[in-house]
């Protein structure tokens, strides 16, 4: 818990400062303000969230190396790995002159050193085909680097409103904490509480308020250090199932491959462009219904944060049947068909207007 208490401090004292520095940020970066949905705010309100994040996971790993000093070398390898995807994002952040190309270059580059400095490895996978893929050196290199940009850029598409892609990380990191300490691999589960502490003392800042975002910097550096826990928990202890870390993850990761299908196939889109069409989206248009028309910071913040709540619940629907049968392959892939096939009548529904009961909400 040493590991925990010291990254929420340190990334609680750290947002603090970017939150009363916001002023002083515009006028030295130049770009504070956030886009989208999320503009609601009478004032500047930074988007270098990550930063804080960072700082925190940081002060947890000095905690660890205090007290695990063996580990020392490895945990300063496996920091140094994020760098890349760190950099890249948090350059968007205050330049917006990188590509989603180059992050998620930037973020595969951050994988394969993983692979190669601390062996962040995939080696099975349970499926067909792929499992003869990862058996030779390349193919899980490439494999590995597809899927630590993927889980980066999913967590970055869910960014959208205060507290949903940092509240969702911290529910993915809660369950892969508790699975650690099941096998007993202490390492993984120290590194997950650090996380868990770092993005809590950010959270306070971000919902419901919105005082800071967590930007690319934060999304694409929380996608990497979330995958590389998963991988190397998979990669330390064999009892763990493959299908763990997918289910886990399921929500963000289903939510990319939905919008890739939806643009690519459906609109004929290019599949880099972004759109207001992804559920969370949807959900904030369509049931925050009370604020509709409303003028004014506070109402339309309330009305921000109020739909992260609902997008936790589908989190949670994938993250609790991950931790239960963690163990059980045949358990978890029922839970990944079950996941897509209520996700996809939940879209349904709502496009065609046909609100969901336990999504009906009416303002007072």
């Amino acid at each position: 818990m040493l590991m925990f208490a010291a990254a929420f401090a340190a990334s609680f004292l750290a947002t603090l400062w970017i939150v009363r520095s916001a002023g002083w940020l515009q006028r030295v970066v130049g770009r504070v303000d956030a886009s989208g949905p999320q503009v609601f705010h009478a004032s500047p309100v930074p988007r270098i969230g990550g930063v804080g994040i960072l700082l925190g996971v940081l002060a947890g790993a000095v905690m660890l190396e205090w007290h695990e000093v063996a580990a020392a070398p490895w945990l300063a390898a496996f920091l140094a790995c994020a760098l890349p995807a760190f950099g890249a994002g948090i350059a968007e952040d205050l330049t917006r002159s990188q590509s989603p190309r180059r992050r998620l270059f930037f973020t595969a580059v951050s994988a394969g050193l993983a692979v190669w400095l601390v062996q962040a490895a995939i080696l099975r996978t349970d499926i067909p085909g792929l499992d003869w893929v990862v058996a030779f050196p390349l193919g899980a290199l490439l494999v590995t680097m597809f899927v630590v940009a993927g889980v980066a850029n999913a967590i970055n598409i869910i960014d959208g409103f205060n507290g949903l892609a940092s509240m969702c990380v911290v529910i993915m990191l809660i369950g892969l904490a508790y699975v650690a300490f099941a096998v007993d691999d202490r390492l993984i589960a120290a590194l997950a509480l650090a996380g868990i502490g770092a993005v809590l003392g950010f959270f306070v800042f971000n919902f419901p308020a919105g005082l800071v975002f967590l930007g690319d910097g934060g999304a694409y550096f929380l996608g990497f250090y979330l995958a590389e826990l998963a991988i190397l928990l998979l990669h330390r202890n064999p009892d763990v199932s493959p299908m763990f870390p997918l289910l886990l993850c399921f929500y963000p990761v289903f939510e990319t491959l939905f919008s890739i299908y939806r643009r690519r196939w459906l609109r004929g889109a290019p599949v880099g462009m972004p759109d207001a069409a992804h559920l969370h989206s949807l959900i904030y248009r369509r049931f925050m219904r009370w604020a509709a028309g409303a003028h004014g910071t506070r109402k339309l913040t309330r009305r921000n944060s109020m739909t992260s709540p609902y997008l936790w619940l589908i989190c949670l629907a994938s993250v609790v049947p991950a931790v239960l049968w963690w163990d059980n392959t045949a358990i978890l892939v029922g839970f990944l068909m079950l996941f897509v096939i209520c996700y996809v009548c939940l879209y349904r529904s709502i496009v065609r207007f046909k609100t969901p009961r336990w999504l009906r909400l009416r303002g007072r």
